[in-house]
């Protein structure tokens, strides 16, 4: 297996993330939250235990629990940074690991933590496992064309200023390869959709402190060890403005997002389409499942 990602890292920029707090700097994982919210309220059901799985500030855990489809919620995290005042039910694990008996739980929420796992595969089967036959398992995974403009800018201006290029945004994973990774897991009925968000910025600097208060600065175990110097980013700055402004001299910033659904197999579902016969939405394809 590859080791794209320097898991001690991750865990280590998002709990101290998580240990000092930049209002407003969570918007990705309150869109992922209600995103996935209003996913599971269109299912006919209630899940009586369900899991957020390294749901960062568990804003998916609090909106999914205002639907009224969830009885009992247990949160997995990396540390208990990430636990709420009070909070019971709550897990320490590492970011990969699914520390769930079998087939202990009927619902498995994960907001915007796979696109950060070396052994994606064995993640989603290890969460496939876990479910009950006919648990439900629901993703929000940041996609591929997520801070594109940012790379595009960082491998510009290192070329422009040493001649050569170093990775600095993790790749993205693209809808199909999510699907297929679900495919391979055992999840039967998989479908995924993908949104895309842009976000506007006053300037690069502006970003990049978001970035660094998400912890989601560059956790490539191929990085580069030399910290950027103030020319790089002044230059950077100016090529972003350049390339990536609107008439009002603010930047942008893309975030792609696939938002994922799966089913344990169970006798009594509907028989898969044929491949690529798939029409609808996500959330229009949830709406029909009914148990």
């Amino acid at each position: 297996m590859d080791i794209l990602f320097d898991l001690d890292l991750i865990a280590t920029r998002r709990e101290r993330a998580a240990s000092h707090p930049l209002p407003g700097a969570d918007f990705l994982l309150d869109l992922a939250g209600r995103e996935l919210a209003e996913r599971l309220e269109v299912v006919e059901r209630v899940f009586d235990e369900a899991v957020e799985l390294h749901g960062g500030t568990g804003a998916t855990a609090r909106l999914s629990l205002e639907t009224g489809k969830i009885t009992n919620l247990t949160r997995i995290e990396t540390d208990v940074v990430f636990a709420g005042a009070g909070e019971r039910t709550f897990v320490k694990a590492p970011l990969e690991d699914v520390p769930l008996e079998a087939q202990s739980a009927n619902l498995v929420l994960s907001p915007l933590a796979l696109h950060l796992t070396n052994d994606t595969p064995g993640v989603l089967i290890r969460i496939r496992r876990a479910l009950r036959p006919d648990g439900l398992f629901l993703a929000a995974i940041p996609g591929a064309g997520t801070l594109a403009e940012l790379r595009d800018v960082l491998l510009a201006t290192e070329a422009e200023i040493s001649g050569g290029a170093s990775p600095r945004v993790i790749p993205f994973p693209d809808v199909r390869d999510i699907g297929a990774l679900l495919q391979r897991a055992g999840f039967a009925l998989p479908v995924a959709d993908a949104e895309t968000y842009t976000v506007r910025y006053d300037s690069l600097f502006d970003l990049i402190r978001d970035l660094r208060a998400m912890g989601m600065t560059n956790p490539l175990s191929g990085r580069s060890r030399t910290p950027l110097s103030r020319q790089f980013l002044m230059r950077a700055a100016q090529i972003y403005a350049e390339r990536y402004s609107d008439p009002d001299g603010r930047i942008r910033a893309t975030f792609a997002m696939i938002y994922v659904s799966g089913w344990a197999p169970h006798e009594n579902q509907p028989k898969p389409l044929k491949p690529g016969s798939a029409t609808v939405r996500l959330a229009d394809a949830l709406k029909g499942k009914t148990s």
